[in-house]
Parts: structure tokens; sequence; C-alpha cells
């Protein structure tokens, strides 16, 4: 089988350089937005109050800005969600992770989880749908996966990072079997060296969220050598999302 060489490049590109805790400063954003911008992540991940500083410390920059919406447990109105991702664009916000309402889906109001991720949706960027896979049952993961792509979705992502599990290999690889080509699937929580990033990719992930990017990289300076199957990839380039 052919080999894939994961490039700096190729492997920056994957990454949302995330800081999501409740106590961040300013400066620790700051540090973060100058860490993505070294590397070129794929994206700055932060709260929403910090979308107005990341916007203007990426300004002409690749790297995008994103913004967390009913973050962490998505519990939250359908209403309030919409209108902290439309504030959240409107402040520079390029895409959006949304987590789901995990007591209507669960308790199957299915019509009203699929209401929550459109109205999201709406605010016209790019959406990644937290479906907390730590509380779900293998049939609830894939009734959210089906859900998101009906919602209009771009991606589904594995976890907050707050609740009692962050992602696993088995998870990305069955949420990758239920969106298939259709939408990307962002890997998220507890994915923290090389290793577990050429799992996630092998799995199917093709975005990752990390708190620990630029250490990522540094692994991977240090070992330019490691290689993956081409064949286990996921199947959809990571730019095509």
């Amino acid at each position: 089988m052919e080999k894939y060489n994961l490039t700096r490049a190729e492997l920056a590109a994957l990454i949302d350089h995330t800081l999501l805790k409740p106590v961040a400063t300013e400066e620790e954003i700051l540090a973060l937005c100058a860490g993505a911008q070294k590397y070129n992540f794929a994206s700055v991940c932060v709260n929403s109050a910090y979308v107005p500083l990341v916007a203007r410390e990426l300004a002409g920059s690749p790297v995008k800005v994103c913004s967390v919406v009913g973050f962490p447990l998505g519990a939250m109105s359908t209403a309030a969600k919409a209108f902290e991702a439309a504030e959240a664009v409107r402040a520079g916000a390029q895409e959006i992770d949304m987590v789901i309402n995990l007591g209507w889906l669960k308790g199957k109001h299915l019509d009203l989880v699929r209401e929550d991720i459109r109205a999201v949706v709406d605010a016209g960027v790019m959406v990644k749908v937290i479906i907390e896979t730590c509380y779900l049952t293998a049939e609830e993961k894939v009734t959210a996966c089906r859900l998101a792509a009906e919602a209009g979705a771009g991606f589904v992502k594995t976890s907050t990072g707050f609740g009692t599990g962050g992602a696993t290999v088995n998870d990305v690889q069955l949420m990758r079997q239920v969106v298939g080509n259709r939408l990307g699937v962002k890997a998220s929580g507890g994915v923290r060296t090389l290793q577990d990033v050429l799992n996630m990719l092998a799995a199917g992930a093709n975005r990752l969220g990390t708190s620990s990017g630029e250490g990522i990289m540094a692994e991977w300076e240090r070992n330019q050598d490691l290689i993956l199957e081409r064949g286990d990839l996921a199947p959809s380039s990571p730019g095509l999302y």
C-alpha cells in the first residue's frame, strides 16, 4: 500500500488550536493566536467572549476564527444558541462548534434536535456539531450524526472535553461510517500526542481539536519519519470541509 507522508503543513491544517477553560485570560488567548499563526493551524477555537480579540489578532492570517456555542452543556434554548452564533459571526467567527441538546436526543425529540442545529447553521458559517459521545449509546451516536447532516452542518465532533470522556477510535470510526463523505469528522478531547493524531486520522477524522497543538507540532519535528498508510486516512482530504 502506498505510504502517506504527513507533512508539517498537512498536520497543522488539521488542528483547531483550542483554549476553552473558563479561567482563560486575555494573555493566554493572545499566546494561543501567536502559536496558531506560527504553524498556520486550521483555526483558533475559543469561547465567544474572546471572538473579537481573536478576530483582531488573526486579521490577514489564513488561520480561521472558531467559536463554541451552547458550550459545554448544550441545554440552552434554541433561540439562545442562534443568538450566540449570530453574535459570534458578527464579531468575526468563521466557524462554529455547537453542542447538541443531549436531553432532547435521549428523549427522542429528534425534530427539536434537528431544528436546534439548523438554527445555528443559519448563522451562515461552517458548523461542527458536538454530539458528546461519552454520554450516548451507539444508536444515539448514529442518530445524532444523521440529524447533523440533515440540518446542514459541515462536521460532526466527538466531544467538548468537559464530559466524562473524549474522542475514541471506535467513536470516530462509527461517525465516519455514518456520515461517509458528506460531513467532516472532528476528534476532540484527549488528543494530546502525535500518536493520538495518527490514530484519529486512521479512524476517519479530518479535523482535530486540541489544546496541545504546539506540542504535537514539536513532536512531529522530532519524528518526521512517522508515516501513515494512505488507505488508512479519512476518505476526504483535510481541506475539503
